[in-house]
């Protein structure tokens, strides 16, 4: 679905009213809905071929095809009464960086002014393992990538902006309400001796050491349901760094299923559709591989835990949706500031000892490169809890961590001092988003279940209201990697090690959330926080591009080298083979590099795509600059028989010109009973 030319009827029906609410007039006399509500969805995905993916920091984990599409997911309302607005966005990224909201932003205002603003916009991610990385400004987590891919980079700054627009375009007067519930068997504590170092009173709330809270926000316009935000804390890592399809992981299928297959949402058909988020909250220690290995649980087949993690958020997330609601009544608010979170002096109201202290600049620690054993280890070598570093494998970085700075950051094995350099950011984005009575707490960062616990009952208390009614809102704006306790942190397990900012972090962003929180209760400003500055080595980029496209002498490209068989039955697979050129040439966002079709009264027309759970799309090199697609098509129960093809979209670069050249393949047909 992308963005809609609303008819000029329309526009004008929205204009009027629109005028009748600012100039006075009562909302309730207006129309019974409080808001306006809008929704949104496009296509983020980037490069299906070479490109370093995004999560597990694998030098030779690169994209070879593409199983199911990434896609952002944006929701704009707008309290009726005042005129205020909030834009979120969530989308199947693994994590959002300030390049990323600093582009969309741009955009924006180009075409819309100052409507959107730091304030009001929070972009935020699922935190999916298998796409394609390179699209932040902080050399930190480009370098497995090999350095910054503009072409990912500008793939998602524009797919956010299209589904924000499309919000925009889309608001209608409506209403929301929220529901509440659990969900007990997609996720499991993978760092259960960090977590029970933490008192006994935090430990209570999470009896089973996970956080089972599902929170469903319903979005109606008149009477018809557009959309849902379904938060719920589970690392979206079913997929492992073994993979090398793009995948928006089980939070992608929980929206897909939800969308596609319970809701009938046709992505490339130019029309409004149910718009099914599903973020995450607090999810730093929560894992979706339930036998607490990368891959298992509760099966032994990766791909097929990503669909019953995903469908267990959505089964759980549409009886939600389905049972008591709660109407969300009350204005639409938004605080939002940059704090240095590398020098922030901590009071002693929130630090485990009742002293003041401060937090340090960024470090990353030994158990950083350690990895998490229960959802894929990094670098060989290094151990959770190790406490001294390996100081061979710094040498080529030769950037030693001050002494002042170790012991900041004690018992940290400090590694890398990421935030002297900037090659992990120091100031980041804090921000408070109010719609009605829910508050989400956009946090840049890895939050896990009881820091995000400590962190939400500190704004509550400010604002007066129920634990709740705030989420934490994790992988927000920015990305600064792991949040834990202070008792977490000394243990420095994987989530430890990577909290970048020592000892105090929690109690820091405890502090300077409150703060925001109480400014938003009082209708103050925010003290102005410090102007983040561009990082260096922002352009660094070691992946080569595509230099041209060849084919073997005979063949043209598109053409079949594998036909499918002719005929199938539900459970098998279709496969075809074709010429084709590099995926880079032309990434087909907002469209397909496949379809399957089906024979309906003399015409072919399109049954899947690749955005479909059911299809994959494979390149490989077959020599220099000769390249092969297979696609296959795993054909669902339900098919309905008939007649089908597989056709494989394409294009290829000129060696001589530069040029770039579209071209479609067609296989045989082939009958499915």
């Amino acid at each position: 679905m992308r963005a809609r030319r609303r008819s000029a009827v329309v526009t004008v029906l929205t204009t009027v009213a629109g005028i009748l609410v600012f100039t006075g007039q009562p909302a309730a006399q207006a129309a019974p809905e409080p808001y306006l509500v809008g929704r949104g969805i496009s296509d983020v995905t980037g490069p299906a071929a070479e490109n370093g993916m995004m999560g597990y920091s694998d030098f030779g984990q690169k994209t070879t095809g593409l199983h199911q599409r990434q896609r952002s997911r944006a929701y704009v309302v707008v309290d009726r009464a005042t005129g205020d607005r909030v834009a979120y966005v969530n989308a199947d990224l693994a994590m959002v960086f300030r390049s990323v909201q600093e582009g969309v932003l741009a955009k924006l205002q180009a075409r819309y002014g100052n409507t959107y603003t730091r304030e009001n916009l929070l972009l935020s991610a699922t935190h999916t393992h298998a796409g394609p990385g390179g699209y932040s400004h902080n050399l930190a987590y480009n370098l497995s990538i090999l350095g910054l891919q503009q072409q990912t980079l500008d793939a998602i700054t524009d797919g956010i902006v299209e589904s924000v627009v499309e919000a925009h375009e889309d608001l209608k007067p409506g209403s929301l309400s929220l529901g509440r519930g659990e969900l007990t068997d997609a996720s499991v504590n993978r760092s259960r001796v960090a977590f029970d170092r933490n008192p006994a009173a935090d430990k209570a709330f999470f009896p089973n050491a996970i956080d089972p809270s599902m929170t469903v926000l319903k979005f109606r316009q008149g009477t018809a349901d557009v959309g849902a935000v379904s938060w719920f804390a589970t690392h979206n890592t079913s997929m492992t760094g073994r993979n090398t399809l793009i995948s928006p992981d089980n939070k992608g299928y929980a929206s897909y299923q939800w969308e596609h297959d319970d809701s009938g949402v046709r992505y490339l058909d130019d029309r409004p559709g149910f718009v099914a988020a599903f973020p995450n909250t607090n999810a730093g220690d929560m894992s979706p591989n339930l036998n607490l290995r990368p891959g298992s649980g509760p099966t032994e087949d990766e791909v097929e835990n990503t669909r019953i993690i995903g469908e267990r958020q959505n089964r759980k997330a549409q009886q939600i949706f389905a049972g008591a609601q709660t109407e969300v009544t009350g204005g639409v608010a938004h605080r939002m500031r940059f704090v240095d979170m590398g020098s922030v002096a901590v009071d002693g109201r929130y630090t485990t000892d009742g002293a003041p202290g401060t937090t340090c600049s960024g470090v990353v620690g030994a158990s950083t490169l350690a990895g998490s054993v229960e959802d894929g280890p990094a670098i060989p070598g290094f151990t959770e809890g190790m406490q001294s570093p390996i100081k061979s494998l710094l040498e080529p970085l030769n950037i030693p961590v001050p002494q002042w700075l170790k012991d900041c950051q004690y018992p940290k094995a400090s590694l890398v001092p990421t935030g002297l350099v900037q090659a992990t950011p120091n100031v980041v984005p804090l921000q408070i988003v109010r719609i009605g009575q829910l508050h989400l707490v956009a946090v840049p960062g890895e939050v896990t279940i009881t820091a995000g616990l400590r962190i939400r009952r500190t704004v509550a208390a400010e604002l007066g209201t129920s634990i709740d009614n705030v989420l934490i809102q994790g992988y927000a704006n920015d990305y600064s990697q792991y949040v834990t306790t202070p008792e977490e942190y000394d243990l420095q397990q994987y989530e430890g090690g990577s909290t970048l900012f020592g000892r105090n972090t929690t109690p820091a962003y405890q502090q300077e959330f409150g703060k925001l929180a109480a400014s938003l209760r009082d209708g103050t400003t925010p003290a102005a926080g410090p102007t983040p500055t561009k990082p260096p080595f922002t352009e660094l980029n070691l992946q080569t591009g595509v230099v041209f496209d060849d084919k073997a002498p005979g063949t043209s490209f598109g053409q079949v080298l594998t036909q499918p068989a002719a005929a199938y039955t539900t459970g098998q697979t279709a496969t075809a083979v074709f010429v084709t050129g590099h995926p880079k040439n032309n990434l087909h966002r907002n469209g397909t590099f496949l379809e399957v079709q089906r024979l309906v009264n003399g015409q072919w027309t399109r049954h899947g795509d690749d955005g479909d759970w059911s299809t994959r799309y494979r390149w490989q090199r077959s020599g220099v600059a000769n390249s092969e697609a297979t696609i296959t098509w795993a054909i669902p129960a339900g098919t309905p028989a008939g007649t089908y093809r597989i056709v494989h979209n394409g294009d290829w670069k000129s060696g001589w010109t530069g040029k770039i050249t579209g071209f479609t393949g067609t296989t045989n047909s082939f009958t499915v009973s």
